[in-house]
Order: structure tokens, then C-alpha cells, then sequence
């Protein structure tokens, strides 16, 4: 599963450099209405929830991600909001003591990339096939009847270099795999390399992707919402 300890000291600057329209996403977000209860899956720092909390501050949310660096610059950032739960957990192995009305992953553990017109995939930060369906059936057991599963909307991936705003410059290398794709990130500070870091994708079909869902119950909902940020699933019984 992808691991971002070593790129976590630099994350925020970099995400937040264009990389990501954090308010656009919450604009998504919101649009599906009241909520009793929202759980981001793979929360990072915190710069989602950052957003949402301000919001809609009386809104109860728990935040999971795998990485403990991510999530101690998380727990610094939304310490100023109470209703805001942060927990270290594999998805796979997910418990947690509610089921929620709304799940969402931007970027998180899963997500979908769109290529123009072409029909849209779904990413893994999970390599193993049967972790995936560990993953899924662990989320399914923490989501209400009825519930509601967005799954983030990216564009296709691809190596690309960039300066950021504190003058580093950020580049990103994408080599294909049998199952999908391996993606090197780095950070330079003038000759120097201060960030390295390498995550490993699984990627399924559309097809793949929503047989594998239903079958720990979410089904899709044939519709993106307002903003096209996500793609809807509806959690129904198996």
C-alpha cells in the first residue's frame, strides 16, 4: 500500500502549488447535501478536511490515512476543530465505531482518472488484488445503508517537471507495470534531491472496477456530481 512517509515533510507545499484545487473539492463535496457524519479515506495532512471543517464546523468527520508523519501534521492542523477524528489505519484492516452516511478519497487510496472522452479508470494505491477486496469489504462494514462513496476524478498522469512556491522544483516520472503503473516523485533544492520517493498503482477497468465494488455492495450512481470532481456509489445491501 502506498506510503508516504518520506514525502510528507514537503507535501502541503507541494499540493497546495497547484497541484490540487482544495476549495473546488469541497465545492464538490458540499453539494451532496447534509451529512451526519463524512470519512475521508487516506486524509493526508489534513488540507481537505482543513476546508471542509471551516464549512461546516459542527459537521462530525474522521480522517484515516496509513502514514503516521501525515497524520501528525494532520492532528497539528485540525486540532482547532473538535468535531474532526483522526485515526492511523489500513484500509484493510479498518475499524472503526460508527458507520458513515458519506465516504470520499481524493486522491486517497482510490480514485478514478479521466482522459477526455475516453472511459474512465479506477487507481489503487494497493497493489495486491486481494488487498483491494479486503479494502472494500472493510469500508462496506463502515458505511450506513444508503450511504454515500465519492470517489475522486483526476486527468491521466504523466511525467512532468515544475517550480513550486518555495522555489524547489517538483517532477514526477510514470513507468507502466503489468498492473498498472509506478510513479517516482522528487524535489530538488538547486543541485540537491530532498525528496524521493516511489508508490506503486493497481489499476482496473471501469468494468473491473464496478463489479469489484458491487460486490461488497456499492453500486454506481450514473451520474458525476455538479462539479465532475467525483464519481458516486451508493452503498446498497450485497
Amino acid at each position: 500500500m502506498g506510503d508516504y512517509t518520506n514525502m510528507s515533510g514537503y507535501y502541503d507545499v507541494i499540493m497546495t502549488s497547484g497541484y490540487y484545487d482544495y476549495k473546488k473539492i469541497v465545492d464538490s463535496l458540499t453539494s451532496h447535501g447534509p451529512q451526519l457524519n463524512v470519512l475521508e479515506i487516506g486524509c493526508g495532512t489534513g488540507l481537505i478536511l482543513e476546508e471542509l471543517a471551516k464549512r461546516q464546523p459542527s459537521l462530525p468527520i474522521t480522517g484515516i490515512d496509513l502514514t503516521g508523519p501525515m497524520l501528525s501534521i494532520a492532528q497539528k492542523r485540525l486540532a482547532p476543530f473538535s468535531t474532526i477524528s483522526l485515526s492511523q489505519q489500513n484500509i484493510c484492516e479498518l475499524t472503526l465505531d460508527m458507520q458513515h452516511e458519506l465516504a470520499f478519497s481524493y486522491g486517497g487510496v482510490w480514485y478514478f482518472v479521466m482522459d477526455g472522452d475516453k472511459e474512465p479508470f479506477m487507481v489503487s494505491h494497493i497493489a495486491d488484488e486481494q488487498a483491494n477486496r479486503l479494502g472494500f469489504e472493510r469500508l462496506s462494514a463502515h458505511m450506513a445503508p444508503g450511504g454515500t462513496l465519492l470517489l475522486g476524478i483526476q486527468g491521466p498522469h504523466h511525467d512532468y517537471e515544475t517550480t513550486i512556491s518555495n522555489g524547489m522544483v517538483y517532477s514526477q516520472k510514470i513507468d507502466p507495470t503489468p498492473i498498472g503503473f509506478t510513479k517516482h516523485y522528487y524535489l530538488k533544492d538547486g543541485a540537491q534531491t530532498v525528496m524521493d520517493q516511489t508508490v506503486h498503482y493497481r489499476t482496473y477497468t471501469f468494468a473491473e472496477a464496478k463489479a469489484l465494488m458491487r460486490s461488497f455492495g456499492f453500486e454506481y450512481v450514473n451520474e458525476p456530481d455538479a462539479h465532475k470532481m467525483f464519481l458516486q456509489f451508493r452503498k446498497v445491501s450485497v
